[in-house]
């Protein structure tokens, strides 16, 4: 049986540290629990790691501890995941604005992944985004991709 990819977007290690969201803090950390007990592949982005390097030094030290025990893949950003995350910006899925949230969903996308892991609510993990990822992944010839939060994972 195939292994499942799971991409992990930059909000899924922020929420570890959620203090203002301690429900969506132990779903993350169930998750991240579960998911290294089980037969899976972890990837993240240079995009994940260009936005942790954002976050204040204390949160930044703890974020990469946690890239560093659950030693995900570092997918790089090509040209193709480029062109596909300007599609899903030219047809309105992702705002211009929030450019990596395109960028997050590209780059999985290239990559073959099975599922993206966020708590982006508002750009990514949405019904509209998901429909429509779908849609121009088909027109342009690839895969489904599913978008989840972890507690949807779990």
């Amino acid at each position: 049986m195939k292994s499942i990819k799971y991409y992990l977007e930059t909000t899924v290690f922020n929420f570890v540290f959620a203090d203002d969201a301690p429900e969506k803090r132990e779903i993350t950390k169930k998750f991240l629990e579960i998911i290294s007990a089980t037969p899976c592949e972890l990837f993240i982005s240079e995009t994940v790691i260009d936005e942790i390097d954002l976050a204040p030094e204390s949160k930044r030290t703890s974020m990469y501890e946690l890239i560093k025990k659950y030693n995900p893949t570092v997918l790089e950003q090509n040209e193709e995941s480029e062109e596909l995350a300007e599609r899903y910006i030219g047809e309105g899925i992702i705002p211009q604005k929030y450019d990596n949230d395109a960028f997050h969903i590209a780059v999985a996308t290239v990559n073959d992944i099975d599922v993206i892991i966020s708590w982006n609510l508002e750009h990514i993990v949405k019904l509209k985004t998901k429909i429509a990822v779908e849609g121009i992944n088909r027109l342009m010839g690839y895969g489904t991709i599913e978008i989840a939060t972890p507690e949807e994972a779990l």
